[in-house]
C-alpha cells in the first residue's frame, strides 16, 4: 500500500501531527508544496481553520489532484476555537472525484493563549494510532 501524508501549517501545530502521523504509517510527512508524483492509495492531509475556512493553499492544493493518483483522502488536523475542516475538504475532494475517508482525526490546537502547549504528546499518539488504524483495515 503506498501512503502519502502532507500538511499544511502556519503555526507548526499540524507539523507536529504530520510527523506523528507519517511515522506510524512509515511515510514522509511533506508541506502541500511537495505534489504528489506518484499514485497513492491513501493521502493524509492534515489542514486547520484560518479565518474560518480552510486556507486557500489547501483548497487549490486538493483542487490540483488527480484522481488517478489519490485513491482516497484522510483528513487530520487541529484548531484552536472551530472544529474539524472534514465538510470544507470534503467539497473540494467531491469537485475533484476523490473519495474521502469518513473518520477523521482532529485535536485543540494552541492559538495565542488558547489551548497553551497543543496539539501535546498525547494528542500525536492519538493521531499516530489513528493513522495505523486506518492503514491496517
Amino acid at each position: 500500500m503506498k501512503i502519502a501524508v502532507r500538511y499544511y501549517t502556519k503555526t507548526g501545530n499540524t507539523k507536529r501531527l504530520a510527523e506523528a502521523v507519517a511515522a506510524a504509517v512509515g511515510a514522509e510527512a511533506l508541506p502541500i508544496s511537495e505534489p504528489i508524483r506518484e499514485p497513492v492509495d491513501i493521502l493524509f492531509l492534515g489542514n486547520s481553520y484560518y479565518a474560518f475556512t480552510i486556507d486557500p493553499e489547501v483548497r487549490n492544493f486538493v483542487r490540483s489532484l488527480e484522481k488517478d493518483k489519490v485513491c482516497r483522502i484522510v483528513n487530520f488536523g487541529s484548531a484552536a476555537m472551530l472544529n474539524s475542516t472534514y465538510r470544507k475538504v470534503k467539497a473540494e475532494a467531491d469537485r475533484v472525484g476523490i473519495p474521502m475517508e469518513p473518520r477523521e482525526f482532529h485535536c485543540k490546537g494552541q492559538f495565542k493563549g488558547a489551548h497553551k502547549g497543543r496539539p501535546n504528546e498525547e494528542d500525536c499518539k492519538a493521531a499516530a494510532t489513528f493513522a495505523k488504524q486506518i492503514v491496517e483495515e
